[in-house]
């Protein structure tokens, strides 16, 4: 049985150029959306091993490198890629209907 998400509305699509991110909080947890080759992507803006900021990072292809160790995540799928993390950060389904970006939360 899959998890059920209810769809929040963030922003117009046309403000989330590709290569550029937004940062948002859902539920008291920081959340960024990064918009690579006209994909979008969003994960907890946390790194697992220190408990810092994330989303300000360099993005290297789909991997996002922390700012203060260097560890990766897979925006994809929030995966740890590279030490000092070694456990994921969150990670949401995110969509674009009728021209809005939509963030994926548990209900």
């Amino acid at each position: 049985m899959g998890e059920e998400f209810l769809f929040v509305d963030i922003a117009n699509a046309e403000d989330l150029p590709n290569g550029e991110r937004i940062f948002l909080e859902v539920k008291g947890e920081p959340v960024v959306i990064f918009n690579i080759a006209g994909e979008l992507f969003a994960i907890g803006d946390v790194c697992t091993h220190d408990d810092g900021a994330l989303g300000d990072g360099v993005l290297e292809g789909f991997e996002i490198v922390c700012p203060r160790h260097g560890a990766r995540f897979d925006v994809r799928s929030g995966k740890a890629t590279a030490l000092p993390a070694v456990q994921p950060t969150s990670s949401f389904p995110v969509r674009v209907n009728a021209g809005r970006i939509q963030l994926g939360i548990k209900e």
